[in-house]
């Protein structure tokens, strides 16, 4: 499938899509390979229906992500190879109503915080709650996206491949600042891969989930927490509306974010 998957990521680069979206396309359509050990452009629309019966009714997935398994497949065949199918010939399944997502008490959050296992995971874990970043954003920040004059981060290449900013509390990047010192070796990345063989790398999101994952049961919270459920805390949705800052008036946050700190100190 070389290339194949050659083609697959021109055409997801050519169309702008982010990285995340082209490593879950490319490892969608490898599977869906692997499944009948052949050649994905062998393969037509009686293997896709015949595929996502298996993930449904096997495999057992969540609606969402047989929707990705099968938006990466339709793309591959549409956009790839050039084939013409019907509507009814690449179905995708129907979605259910998007529930509430599952949020932590202020407690649990300095709970959690405090439990990290050290000290570059607590600041992975301050990274995510004070500025609302997706881990793959995380993983990504460099050291020159750290606006210190305007107290910014620069998120680039995020999702939808967008660039944006968020604030930077000053009690984070002290934070961050501890952090860096404390590395084995200076990096281009805010977080750097740890392995020997991968020092110029960033960290995988798989360690993002590790963090938090470790740090939720050291801390006892019994409910699922993953890195996005950090994302509800960001200091612009957290921080009330009208709030405005008077001089240098620390605001209602970053209080919050300081007693966190010192609590996890």
């Amino acid at each position: 499938m070389t290339q194949l998957r050659k083609m697959v990521l021109e055409e997801l680069e050519r169309r702008n899509y982010s990285q995340a979206t082209a490593r879950a396309y490319v490892g969608a359509i490898q599977r869906f390979a692997e499944h009948f050990h052949r050649s994905p452009d062998q393969l037509g629309p009686e293997h896709i229906r015949e595929y996502q019966l298996h993930l449904v009714q096997d495999r057992k997935l969540h609606p969402r992500t047989v929707m990705i398994q099968m938006s990466a497949l339709r793309f591959f065949f549409r956009k790839v190879l050039k084939r013409r199918f019907d509507r009814d010939d690449l179905p995708l399944p129907k979605l259910l109503r998007r529930q509430i997502p599952m949020v932590l008490s202020r407690d649990e959050v300095a709970r959690l915080i405090a439990a990290a296992g050290n000290l570059r995971h607590r600041t992975i874990l301050m990274a995510l709650y004070a500025t609302g970043m997706r881990r793959a954003e995380l993983c990504h920040l460099r050291i020159e996206d750290i606006d210190k004059e305007r107290m910014v981060l620069h998120i680039r290449q995020g999702k939808g491949g967008k660039d944006r900013e968020v604030p930077l509390p000053p009690k984070l990047l002290a934070q961050l600042r501890i952090h860096y010192r404390a590395l084995p070796h200076r990096s281009a990345w805010v977080f750097p891969s740890l392995q020997s063989r991968r020092p110029d790398q960033p960290m995988t999101e798989k360690a993002v989930w590790h963090a938090c994952r470790q740090a939720a049961r050291r801390a006892g919270i019994t409910k699922s927490v993953h890195p996005h459920t950090l994302r509800h805390y960001a200091a612009s949705r957290t921080m009330p509306r009208g709030s405005e800052r008077s001089g240098s008036r620390p605001s209602e946050y970053e209080v919050w974010l300081d007693t966190i700190i010192r609590h996890a100190a």
